[in-house]
């Protein structure tokens, strides 16, 4: 050792101390980072996921979705989103496991939105087929009913309720033969304004209300007195037993 280095000792310590350093912090040739192991983050720079720190979706390329999101075959739409959704937390940041989470889930949906509408379609298919199974004067019975619009129910369910209020809040004054007669013009009308035939409409909208009169004053005396209000007659109960009948006719026949 020359005596200019004896003589200046800080020339030679800085680079005794990088040397220490050097072989303390490299293994393999690798340069790693104590600081960085201490906060529990890749040690090394190799160490590090492609494209940063998302991870791998490992099951890229399993071909059966349920097994990609790793679902039971027999799990349900809110089991499917949910795993779906945790899914797409976990590998968030990550293209192609996002794309392969994404594409499994689909693939679910439209095989459940199939099996939904097949199952629809089995049921109009069965109830068709019973129908032409039936016997004739089932069929024949069948050809004079049909299924209006919802709201063409409701519009004339809330009509004749209205009649069956009126004639229960009247009910002390006198008979329902009025609100009656209303529903009968009611019923007649609508028959006509479907089948154009003021004729039928009449016949029909009559027999509906013969028809449910009859039937009212069978089965309302079978009624325990204990369900009924004591200033409800019996000519009251068999009016809106007639309202009911003659709703079913106006709306559901042809």
């Amino acid at each position: 050792m020359s005596s200019s280095s004896l003589s200046n000792p800080t020339l030679s310590t800085p680079f005794i101390g990088h040397n220490l350093r050097l072989n303390q912090n490299t293994k393999d040739g690798i340069n790693c980072f104590p600081s960085l192991r201490r906060h529990g983050v890749p040690r090394c720079a190799v160490d590090m996921p492609y494209g940063g720190n998302a991870p791998t979706f490992p099951r890229i390329r399993v071909w059966d979705p349920y097994k990609r999101l790793g679902i039971s075959p027999y799990a349900s739409e809110e089991e499917i989103w949910s795993a779906r959704n945790f899914l797409l937390e976990q590998y968030a940041g990550h293209e192609r496991s996002e794309e392969s989470i994404e594409a499994a889930f689909e693939k679910l949906l439209m095989a459940s939105f199939q099996h939904r509408k097949k199952t629809k379609i089995n049921l109009k298919s069965r109830l068709k087929k019973k129908v032409e199974e039936s016997p004739p004067w089932i069929k024949n019975l069948l050809n004079f009913v049909e299924l209006p619009p919802m709201e063409v129910i409701f519009r004339r369910l809330f009509l004749f309720a209205f009649m069956g209020g009126w004639s229960i809040m009247n009910s002390s004054e006198g008979g329902p033969a009025f609100q009656v007669a209303v529903s009968l013009a009611a019923c007649i009308y609508f028959l006509n304004e479907k089948t154009k035939s003021l004729g039928r409409a009449f016949v029909i909208g009559l027999g509906a209300l013969a028809t449910g009169w009859i039937c009212g004053s069978i089965f309302v005396p079978m009624i325990p007195a204990v369900l009924i209000h004591p200033t409800w007659t019996l000519e009251l109960l068999t009016s809106l037993v007639a309202y009911a009948f003659l709703f079913l006719a106006c709306t559901f026949l042809k």
